[in-house]
């Protein structure tokens, strides 16, 4: 379809050998900063962040379809092509409400905040597959306030940028979307505050999170933002994800999960459903998760994201 509407693209990509060439670590990235480097406005912003998403999406299917490229290649192209549009349009979403309001400051450190992106399920494992949506949970270490002429609270200014970033992935426009984005696994869901400071943030998992969201943390990855920030409050939540002894409470939670999953598919008349019945990716995933939760507070080789590299591993230790 793309290549119907955009005759030119096709052309493009075989003058460039783009289509024959696999990209080094870091070239999506590099690519994407050069071509929003004039961008200085919203509209801009959105319309190139199409215009690259669908050059690549055609880039990375043809190789796919053609088996020029491995599936690992594959999850890794679309993995790194949600990475630095994130990072990214981030990047310029903050400058731009930084030049309205001023920079944020952590009250006790006095420093610049930025915020922590967590990529959460698919995208956290760095496996994003062609039809996924993007989970994130958005963070920021301290509580302050803007440092200009229209002071805004933290809280509140890394609303407004979360706002504006959905937007950007998220709307359809007439040159398509970018990523379907998904902000309900944050702390309290719908009803929780789009951006979490790290107090909130352990405060809440370590007091009133439920099993699943242990389940789901597997996969959390600082994916965008303030890398070293997001390394701090990764080492944070680890203990609530991964505990240090054979947790057998945990086992009966993870019967009633998958007993209730598997219960509403049965109502939707979903149970063949080839990605989330019986044998499905979903199932894989689970099974998977399952041994992660239970042993990889004590075993820290299970403290990894990829279900494939998860399952090489059960498999070596029988």
């Amino acid at each position: 379809l793309n290549c119907v509407r955009h005759p030119e693209l096709l052309s493009e990509l075989h003058a460039g050998n783009a289509l024959r060439t696999s990209l080094e670590s870091g070239e999506m990235e590099r690519r994407l900063r050069e071509n929003l480097q004039e961008i200085s406005d919203e509209p801009g912003l959105h319309r190139e962040l199409r215009r690259f998403r669908r050059h690549h999406m055609v880039r990375i299917i043809w190789r796919d379809l053609a088996g020029w490229a491995e599936l690992d290649e594959t999850l890794e192209d679309l993995s790194a092509l949600a990475d630095a549009c994130v990072e990214l349009a981030l990047e310029k979403l903050h400058g731009m409400l930084a030049e309205l309001y001023g920079e944020p400051i952590g009250n006790q450190s006095g420093e610049p905040q930025r915020l922590v992106v967590l990529g959460m399920g698919k995208l956290g494992a760095r496996e994003l597959n062609l039809s996924s949506d993007i989970d994130l949970i958005f963070a920021f270490e301290e509580q302050g306030e803007t440092n200009g002429r229209r002071p805004q609270a933290n809280e509140q200014f890394f609303t407004r940028v979360i706002q504006k970033l959905v937007q950007a992935l998220d709307n359809l426009t007439v040159d398509g979307f970018v990523f379907r984005t998904d902000t309900r696994l944050r702390p309290f869901g719908d009803s929780g505050p789009l951006a979490c400071s790290f107090d909130f943030m352990e405060e809440y998992y370590f007091s009133q999170a439920r099993e699943w969201e242990r389940y789901a943390m597997i996969k959390a990855r600082v994916m965008a933002g303030d890398r070293e920030a997001g390394e701090r409050l990764m080492a944070i939540l680890r203990p609530f994800t991964y505990r240090r002894y054979i947790d057998f409470g945990v086992i009966e939670s993870i019967r009633d999960m998958k007993r209730m999953i598997d219960a509403e598919l049965h109502k939707r008349g979903m149970d063949a459903n080839i990605k989330l019945g019986p044998g499905g990716i979903r199932e894989i995933e689970f099974f998977g998760q399952a041994f992660q939760l239970i042993r990889g507070g004590r075993d820290p080789e299970f403290q990894i994201r990829p279900i494939q590299q998860v399952l090489t591993l059960l498999g070596e230790r029988g």
